[in-house]
């Protein structure tokens, strides 16, 4: 076996097979496509793809649930203690969709679900339901915040329009 020299914080060892060299076994290994910050000629991507503070950062569902969010809140503004608890939810289907669409029915926008045993009421919306409906984003903004009046007007007992007066501006 040759000697190794010897240099700070680096080790070279000689492979008997064939003569070559082998540096650090941990860098032996090759790095993931994840792993590599720039493709092997020094070029590529130096950092994040699109910066927290532009409007493409979020997804489409984060930006969703917040429409969602906002919508719950200013319920939440208006009538306060009566809103106290009751969770809002975001799923992407309905339930039993499959058997919804064979039998040629309309497919859900959201869903109330009752306080039961110690569980808070809770309001769902179905946002690939909400998103199909809509066209543009300022329609499906308007329509999430109807779907959540609508449901918590049937929690509530009461008529939508009196729950929110801008309920149903979009048709007007």
């Amino acid at each position: 076996m040759q000697s190794q020299p010897q240099v700070p914080g680096f080790t070279i060892q000689w492979n008997e097979a064939n003569g070559s060299q082998a540096t650090d076994p941990a860098a032996q290994a090759p790095r993931g496509f994840r792993r590599r910050r720039r493709n092997r000629h020094g070029r590529g991507l130096r950092g994040e793809l699109m910066l927290p503070n532009l409007p493409g950062f979020r997804s489409r569902s984060e930006r969703f649930d917040d429409m969602v969010l906002d919508s719950a809140e200013r319920l939440q503004e208006m009538w306060g203690q009566q809103l106290d608890g009751v969770l809002f939810a975001v799923d992407e289907i309905p339930p039993r969709l499959e058997q919804l669409v064979a039998e040629r029915t309309a497919a859900p926008m959201g869903a109330y679900t009752p306080a039961r045993g110690g569980e808070p009421p809770m309001i769902t919306v179905y946002r690939r339901v909400v998103e199909q409906a809509a066209g543009t984003r300022e329609e499906l903004q308007d329509l999430v915040h109807d779907v959540v009046v609508e449901y918590t007007a049937e929690m509530l007992a009461v008529p939508p329009e009196t729950l929110d007066p801008v309920y149903r501006r979009r048709y007007q």
